[in-house]
């Protein structure tokens, strides 16, 4: 079963003639979570594309507050929204863990291994 996106609307993720495209490499990883979860049961597409359309709402109607647009933040959002009523996690497990993750140092998940000696 693959996740049923949308090619126009709202909830379209960007594409490049025709292909996803990702500015970054996190990016990718959202999008790929949300679609694992949503192939192994774990929530249904109509149940996170509603969540994905709330969370474009409410920053088209924030967007005087200078907050600029970025999909995949709205994305990452609407999934734990889902999983979050889904009580697969909790509001404050999420807020933790993102904390953690932001005091990582740059470029932390992409150190090459040091060559053979």
């Amino acid at each position: 079963m693959s996740a049923p996106l949308d090619i126009d609307g709202p909830t379209a993720p960007p594409r490049s003639n025709g292909e996803l495209v990702f500015a970054e490499p996190w990016e990718g990883r959202a999008f790929g979570m949300a679609v694992s979860l949503y192939e192994a049961g774990a929530f249904t597409w109509p149940d996170f594309q509603g969540a994905l359309i709330a969370r474009i709402a409410a920053w088209e109607a924030a967007a005087a507050s200078g907050e600029s647009y970025c999909y995949y933040r709205l994305w990452l959002a609407a999934l734990e929204d889902v999983l979050v009523g889904l009580r697969a996690v909790t509001a404050d497990e999420v807020a933790a863990r993102a904390q953690v993750l932001a005091r990582r140092p740059a470029g932390h998940d992409h150190v090459h291994p040091s060559p053979p000696h």
